[in-house]
């Protein structure tokens, strides 16, 4: 006899980070999504229209992906795709929001970026979209890489391993949606 399966929903896909809440503030500033549980250490979003959502936790040991990976890196054992209509535009909207491009662009119709804590994630159009996707340059990539280094956001290695002789850093001011 065998036991009736019981009723699973996927609730969340969980990331781990050093600090929950401001890798949650990255995804609902990328994504528009609303914070729906908060606590320390946790925190969750869902997307408007309902669906499951992103959660973040907390871990003091978290190690960032390498990727593309070699043997002995550590691995990711995810990543989030992001189906967009323009793939400059959400490049773009995702570089000022904090993640930064990676150097290996495996396809031409997908962007693999970093978020602010070395998670990776793709943009992709949909196949079924009219016309090419736009080719996104090295060289643009190494200018946005630069605008963000100027902007002194935090980079991945000072989020896992900050160096404790230097000033806190001021409360990040959120910035006006330029992009609607």
């Amino acid at each position: 006899m065998t036991t009736p399966r019981p009723s699973l929903t996927l609730s969340s896909t969980v990331l781990d980070a050093p600090d929950a809440a401001e890798l949650a503030d990255f995804y609902r500033r990328l994504l528009g999504w609303e914070t729906v549980q908060e606590e320390p250490g946790w925190v969750k979003l869902l997307p408007p229209g309902g669906g499951s959502g992103l959660g973040f936790q907390t871990e003091k040991a978290y190690v960032p992906p390498a990727w593309p990976a070699s043997p002995g890196d550590q691995l990711m054992m995810l990543h989030l795709d992001f189906e967009v209509e323009d793939l400059e535009t959400a490049v773009a909207h995702a570089v000022a929001e904090g993640a930064t491009p990676a150097d290996f662009q495996p396809q031409h119709d997908v962007r693999v970026l970093f978020d602010p804590v070395g998670h990776p994630f793709c943009l992709f159009v949909n196949e079924e979209a009219p016309g090419e996707p736009p080719a996104i340059s090295p060289e643009w990539v190494a200018e946005q890489t630069r605008e963000i280094a100027e902007q002194d956001r935090l980079t991945v290695q000072d989020a896992v391993a900050p160096d404790p002789s230097a000033p806190a850093a001021p409360a990040r001011q959120p910035e006006p949606d330029t992009l609607s």
